[in-house]
């Protein structure tokens, strides 16, 4: 007997049920579509389920019509590694307020137990939750904290673990792997769905934006700190709790001179609009060795109506262009929302992208937002979405050299 695929929904408690006879639907875009097994994967151990307030959930009946159920909208928040393939299916009540910035993924009962509408597309335990918020996490700061005292940095990144759980931040502090510095308390963009800054027409930010700007001597304390003892070590510039770091590209290229010519372990890494060419040029120039670059699409009317910055996308092609002549390892931070990103004239600019600028790997990245805020200010559809499982694996076969992946690797010599 063929396993039915049933809609989930949530009372006012947040206690999840089932609907039998009622068939779970996806939401690519704007439309709503039933979910296939071929959709399904089990929901990942470390995944997190939330209903959604105001939203009530959709399923359809063996007769094929689509109806609203009694009971709010259930959706689930994916581990990092997995590629979210559709979003929940909801009718938004009028006067609903915007939802919170996560990555909100179609979620079902089949087989008697939950699954998600997703892929799994990288391997790399090091993002593990299990391995962070330990409970030896504070004493740990302390550690760091006397090694490093007065740097102000350091106290930074304490907050950033302590308060808004950053894995990353926590790096610093277990002395391991990928740590950030953040060095840029401004931006030259005003990303709809900005983490680290939220002006009030979108939702709360769920982080707090760095107030000063490192000296080069304390970017490189951090920075000799974590390269000269760490096990796969990269230190990152651009982190969720600052602004656009190649804006501080001064303080950043002298101190990457200063690691430099402390050790020659580890990578120095940027995460980056990659909009303010001349600052990316210095910092390349510097001794760059990984540079990830932020991007919503490959078409200007696409990007600007996202970015809403003060350059354009030809600027950021341009610093692209730079940094992989100069044989900087360029990957793509490319913001997946599944029936945008997968619409054909998306694709098609995509194609044109790669060969022109034949950049390491594409991390494809949930994109944090309201699905209804994000298609508002978005570009409207000029042909269909072929699928977001169908437009990786295009991407795959075109561009075989392509790593597609959702994380920063450790790039051995």
């Amino acid at each position: 007997m063929k396993a039915e695929i049933r809609a989930l929904y949530a009372d006012e408690d947040g206690a999840i049920f089932d609907a039998p006879g009622i068939a779970g639907l996806g939401r690519s875009g704007d439309t709503l579509l039933p979910l296939t097994p071929a959709d399904l994967i089990p929901l990942p151990e470390s995944a997190d389920l939330m209903f959604l307030p105001d939203r009530a959930a959709m399923g359809m009946t063996a007769a094929g019509e689509m109806l609203p159920l009694a009971g709010r909208a259930v959706a689930t928040i994916l581990p990092a590694g997995y590629t979210r393939l559709f979003l929940p299916a909801f009718q938004r009540e009028e006067g609903a307020e915007r939802l919170a910035l996560y990555g909100y993924t179609a979620v079902v009962l089949y087989k008697d137990d939950l699954y998600a509408a997703a892929l799994y597309t990288d391997e790399n335990t090091k993002w593990d939750p299990v391995y962070y918020n330990t409970r030896e996490l504070k004493k740990l700061v302390r550690r760091v904290e006397k090694d490093l005292p007065g740097n102000r940095i350091v106290e930074q990144v304490a907050g950033c673990s302590l308060k808004w759980h950053c894995c990353t931040a926590q790096n610093l502090f277990y002395r391991r792997w990928e740590a950030g510095i953040p060095t840029s308390p401004v931006c030259n963009a005003n990303c709809f769905g900005c983490i680290s800054l939220q002006p009030a027409e979108c939702c709360p930010s769920p982080q707090s934006r760095i107030a000063f700007r490192p000296t080069p001597e304390e970017i490189a304390q951090v920075g000799i700190y974590h390269l000269s003892t760490a096990p796969d070590a990269i230190v990152s510039f651009g982190q969720g709790c600052e602004g656009e770091p190649s804006l501080a590209a001064d303080a950043i290229a002298a101190a990457e001179r200063l690691i430099r010519a402390e050790t020659k372990r580890g990578q120095i890494n940027i995460n980056t609009n990659a909009g303010y060419t001349e600052g990316i040029r210095k910092i390349v120039d510097a001794g760059l060795d990984s540079m990830r670059v932020s991007i919503i699409s490959a078409i200007e009317e696409s990007y600007a109506a996202y970015y809403r910055s003060n350059y354009t996308l030809a600027d950021v092609r341009e610093s692209i262009r730079y940094a992989l002549s100069h044989g900087v390892y360029v990957s793509l931070n490319m913001l997946f929302f599944p029936g945008f990103n997968d619409r054909t004239e998306e694709l098609e600019a995509w194609r044109s992208f790669f060969r022109e600028l034949p950049v390491d790997m594409v991390q494809v990245r949930n994109l944090n937002v309201d699905p209804d805020a994000f298609l508002e200010i978005m570009p409207k559809a000029q042909g269909e979405a072929v699928g977001a499982r169908e437009f990786l694996e295009r991407l795959k076969r075109e561009f075989p050299k392509l790593a597609i992946g959702n994380f920063s690797h450790y790039i051995e010599d």
